[in-house]
């Protein structure tokens, strides 16, 4: 009696552990948001003061553009001009880029270009949401996008988002496949898979790097300050909430450039032996688990900022 008794509490246990696997994002962010409550408000706070500091000073580029790409950086001069360089470089005509720094300063050698925008927050927030919207609230636009300071994109990386937002007025956002880089510049592999809100409550599969979204669904970035041991990361939140009301469509065209630096911070990304699961033609990835937020995989500074 005893042993079918144990063998019951066992099974059940594991039934309550696979349960808890499979909703794992908005199980652990509900738990962030109960610790983490004061820290966010004090950061929505910060974000309004800092927004409306900004726009008290004309800003150097466009106030409104069809597409806007948000680059956060952080004391990464080198990578920051290649990434600007990369989204300067688009084919889409009508573009505004604003860089935001999170309070480390900006290097002096930015590109002189009309539709670069370089703004510097106060002091270091660390909390890589915060630095997004930001970005997102100082210029207006129709469409958004993200580039991290030490990833690039394909010259065509926003026409075909953009293109096939136009293409599908019911669809709300979409995201392209990844490619990674050692970083002397070789190719890794190549992450992308068909949207599966089922399979992102347990894990994550889309970088915001690849992600362009209708400022009308935007849902903004968390304001839950993230260290590397917190789970849900930046990404994988913004994308779970992005879902709750629009359809995201993944796009297979290989756009996004993702150096893997030996520094850097990975969760989920199995290692270079193993088999690829994608070729060099962007087919979409049939095992998912080899895709993670470009969030959970940020250079953290001695402060604990993630950008």
């Amino acid at each position: 009696m005893k042993l079918t008794n144990h063998s019951a509490l066992v099974d059940l246990s594991s039934r309550i552990r696979d349960e808890l696997q499979r909703w794992r994002c908005p199980i652990y962010e509900a738990r962030n948001k109960s610790l983490h409550a004061r820290a966010a408000l004090l950061n929505r706070r910060r974000q309004r003061a800092e927004v409306a500091r900004l726009r008290a000073a004309p800003l150097d580029g466009p106030a409104h553009a069809r597409v806007l790409v948000v680059i956060p950086t952080y004391r990464r001069p080198d990578r920051l001009n290649t990434a600007v360089a990369s989204a300067l470089a688009q084919s889409v005509e009508d573009l505004a880029v604003i860089v935001v720094d999170d309070g480390g300063g900006l290097p002096d050698n930015l590109p002189d270009d009309p539709r670069l925008t370089a703004v510097s927050l106060s002091s270091n927030s660390a909390t890589l949401g915060l630095v997004r919207n930001v970005g997102v609230d100082l210029i207006d636009s129709e469409f958004i996008a993200f580039l991290d300071d030490d990833n690039q994109w394909t010259t065509d990386h926003l026409s075909t988002a953009v293109g096939a937002l136009d293409s599908a007025p019911a669809l709300d956002a979409v995201y392209t496949s990844l490619r990674r880089l050692h970083p002397d510049g070789t190719s890794l592999d190549v992450l992308g898979t068909p949207f599966d809100r089922k399979l992102l409550r347990r894990q994550p599969f889309v970088d915001a790097n690849s992600i362009v979204v209708r400022r009308s669904a935007n849902p903004r970035f968390s304001l839950v300050p993230r260290t590397k041991e917190t789970l849900p990361k930046e990404d994988w939140e913004y994308v779970w909430r992005l879902s709750r009301r629009s359809q995201i469509r993944h796009l297979p065209a290989v756009t996004v450039n993702y150096t893997v630096n030996p520094d850097s911070y990975y969760t989920d990304w199995q290692g270079p032996g193993d088999p690829l699961d994608a070729d060099d033609t962007g087919r979409d990835v049939p095992s998912p688990d080899r895709v993670a937020s470009s969030a959970e995989r940020r250079d953290h500074q001695p402060n604990g900022n993630p950008l």
